[in-house]
């Protein structure tokens, strides 16, 4: 019978496949990062350019926004921290983008109730609103993608490896002592929930509460047997 030669180095499919979503999903929040960056970056060197005031309220309009020199300046330096972010890795993509995109959004929702008053230290007008929320949203979605979510699938790679996972421990008993022993306890707690227990129920009952796995509270028990015997 002739054999086939087997590339064991040659990863399955499913591994494949689940590495090319892992890859995926990192490559969709480092570009999510820098995109957004490049453009608020654009945005804050254009308000630098145009030598705004600092602190005006009433800013001058840059890419049809309305801009001042604090915001020119809070602009590079959130360009800078999703570049940065990215440059990382992709999970310090990950959290920043949704820290930062929260940010936008509260930026953005808060700025309506100064506009036009000597509070909107940003300069802010309705189009930097719209602007401020849909950048928000952009980066909390990209940010939370394969990351956040009641279920998620098990090739994320945000979810935690299988093989993390703490191994099933079988407690069933194993030996007919043992499993006299599992009838006996539960005899004894049918007893004590019942108010019939003996008090050397009650005591056993008692110092098997303190443990937390049935493995510890059957040899709690099978321990007290051993002292009862001598």
């Amino acid at each position: 019978m002739m054999s086939v030669p087997i590339d064991r180095n040659e990863p399955s499919a499913p591994s494949s496949e689940r590495q090319g979503i892992g890859a995926r999903v990192f490559v969709v929040q480092r570009v999510g990062a820098v995109v957004v960056g490049a453009t608020v970056l654009v945005f804050g060197i254009l308000g630098f350019g145009d030598g705004l005031d600092f602190f005006a309220t009433d800013g001058q309009p840059v890419l049809g926004m309305s801009s001042n020199g604090l915001l020119s300046t809070v602009s590079v330096v959130t360009a800078a921290v999703l570049f940065a972010a990215a440059a990382i890795g992709p999970r310090a993509a990950s959290t920043v983008m949704i820290v930062v995109g929260t940010l936008f959004l509260v930026a953005g929702l808060a700025s309506m109730a100064v506009l036009r008053t000597g509070l909107n230290l940003l300069a802010f007008e309705m189009t930097n609103v719209g602007f401020s929320v849909v950048a928000g949203l952009v980066l909390v979605v990209l940010g939370a993608y394969g990351r956040i979510g009641g279920h998620l699938p098990s090739d994320s790679p945000y979810a935690r490896p299988v093989g993390q996972l703490e191994p099933v421990v079988d407690e069933s008993p194993r030996t007919a002592e043992e499993a006299a022993a599992e009838g006996a306890m539960r005899a004894a707690e049918i007893a004590v929930v019942s108010h019939t227990a003996t008090p050397e129920q009650q005591r056993r009952v008692a110092a098997m509460a303190r443990e937390h796995t049935r493995l510890d509270r059957r040899r709690v028990w099978l321990e007290m047997d051993d002292v009862a015997r001598r």
